[in-house]
């Protein structure tokens, strides 16, 4: 089941299109030929195909699989990750700050 290229932002396109030019490149640094990530990765011609011309379509497991086979995987735990999301952090720190908090009674007596 492929997603409908209208569904998807033209931002996403160009970011899949992105991705896909630096998996060719990376293919292309280690010297592999498309046959040689086929046979790593067990994937048919078409699909690495379409994982280089940044096809939005193909599943994100394929794009993960081949970064893992080059080796570039452990750059993806970067990815959304909690510590580096400025803009995530900036809205839990200004929500964090309007907290009005009511001060209570303590009650001492035992």
């Amino acid at each position: 089941m492929s997603t409908s290229p209208s569904l998807i932002p033209p931002e996403v396109c160009d970011i899949c299109l992105r991705l896909g030019q630096r998996i060719r490149t990376a293919r292309l640094l280690r010297n592999w030929r498309q046959v040689d990530l086929v046979s790593r990765t067990g994937y048919a011609r078409n699909t690495i195909l379409k994982v280089e011309k940044g096809d939005p379509g193909t599943s994100l497991g394929t794009y993960l699989h081949i970064l893992w086979v080059m080796g570039l995987a452990g750059e993806l735990e970067l990815i959304a990750d909690p510590g580096l999301d400025r803009g995530g952090l900036s809205i839990a720190l200004d929500a964090a700050s309007k907290r009005a908090y009511l001060p209570r009674k303590i009650d001492d007596d035992f």
